[in-house]
């Protein structure tokens, strides 16, 4: 359960940031841009950085994982799934991953403190 709730804050923070600024900023489509950027997004970043990497390496290396990581998918979904030129597809995946990115670093926080992370660790020493 602790899974599904944490994936549901991920979700709810990225579906908001990118929605913001993909939607409101750059006019792209909640469907398939927003929503289906959200869910590679969610997917990707809490199995590898989350689970991955935060437990591994510590907060900051996970939350610049994901700066990169987010960059990396917005822009070529961009790409892919819009109109915009390059340059405009890459000034909004910076700025999506640099916002997602601080959202990230306090959810990595919760995710140490009282998350799945904290409680696997909690497991561990036992």
């Amino acid at each position: 359960m602790e899974h599904v709730k944490a994936m549901l804050i991920k979700v709810v923070m990225t579906l908001a940031v990118l929605w913001i600024v993909l939607g409101a900023f750059y006019g792209m489509d909640f469907w398939p841009m927003i929503l289906g950027t959200t869910v590679v997004l969610g997917i990707l970043s809490y199995f590898a950085g989350d689970m991955g990497i935060l437990p591994a390496a510590g907060n900051m290396m996970a939350t610049i994982s994901d700066l990169v990581l987010t960059f990396l998918v917005v822009w070529l979904m961009g790409l892919w799934l819009t109109d915009l030129s390059g340059g405009e597809v890459a000034v909004a995946a910076i700025i999506s991953a640099v916002v997602i990115a601080v959202g990230e670093y306090l959810f990595h926080i919760y995710l140490l403190k009282s998350g799945p992370v904290a409680r696997h660790r909690t497991d561990r020493k036992v």
